[in-house]
């Protein structure tokens, strides 16, 4: 007596029938497809990706010489405390990186105050901080509006307009105690930092827009997706039309 039960046996890697070998087949070329569009894209990203720096950057670098001697001047001492800015107003900086950048930020704002307001600003700061450490809500009238006044007194002295964000952000960075020297450590580490924050890897996949996006984000964000329903609409029909060319029928 013939075992009948070799009949319901299903093995993708060694397929028993026509139709499963067809089947097998399709499956690899559409999985080989998807991982192609995936993969192809990522190791295209690597392959052209470049570093490129902002502009913060390239003005820390033109500086950083003279700040590192002592010998800037006011529009360096600007430049230099901008960009320190800018690296702040950045959401994924870590707690030992945002230390020297608040360093370097609250000396760069000292060093540009007049020699007559420099215990007036740093009396400001130190008010602030006691302000800020005593609120518990961040809608305290009188929070906002010593940030405001510090504000509006600060960033005028790095060349920022109001409207600029990073003045928004300026009086929750500066601290008292780091106003008047710049550490070694400071020295030593910040060069790292700004290019770590500042200097990113850009390519024409990046830069070039599609349809209102960035074509990187286009491509992983929707093309993929259309083309996943896609690659299930093919299987669907070729698995139609294979059943019907082997007369099966569901």
């Amino acid at each position: 007596m013939s075992d009948s039960s070799n009949g319901y046996h299903i093995s993708f890697f060694k397929p028993t029938t026509t139709q499963a070998t067809a089947n097998r087949n399709m499956v690899v070329w559409l999985v080989l497809i998807w991982a192609l569009a995936i993969f192809g894209f990522q190791i295209l990203l690597r392959v052209l990706e470049k570093p490129t720096p902002e502009p913060a950057y390239i003005g820390f670098q033109e500086v950083w010489g003279n700040i590192e001697n002592g010998s800037a001047g006011v529009e360096e001492l600007q430049v230099f405390g901008r960009a320190s800015l800018s690296v702040l107003s950045k959401i994924s900086i870590t707690a030992n990186d945002k230390a020297p950048l608040n360093n370097a930020l609250s000396w760069s704002v000292f060093n540009l105050a007049s020699d007559s307001l420099k215990e007036s600003v740093v009396a400001k700061v130190k008010d602030f901080e006691k302000i800020k450490s005593e609120i518990t809500n961040i809608s305290d009238e009188g929070y906002i509006a010593s940030k405001i006044s510090l504000s509006s007194e600060i960033a005028p002295l790095l060349g920022l307009e109001t409207s600029d964000i990073r003045s928004k952000i300026l009086p929750l960075e500066l601290e008292s105690e780091n106003m008047q020297q710049l550490a070694e450590d400071t020295k030593g580490s910040l060069p790292t930092i700004m290019e770590k924050y500042l200097v990113h890897n850009q390519s024409v996949l990046t830069d070039t827009k599609f349809l209102g996006f960035p074509f990187h984000y286009f491509y992983t964000a929707i093309f993929l997706l259309v083309l996943f329903v896609g690659l299930c609409w093919m299987y669907c029909v070729r698995t139609d039309k294979l059943n019907a060319k082997l007369n099966i029928v569901d």
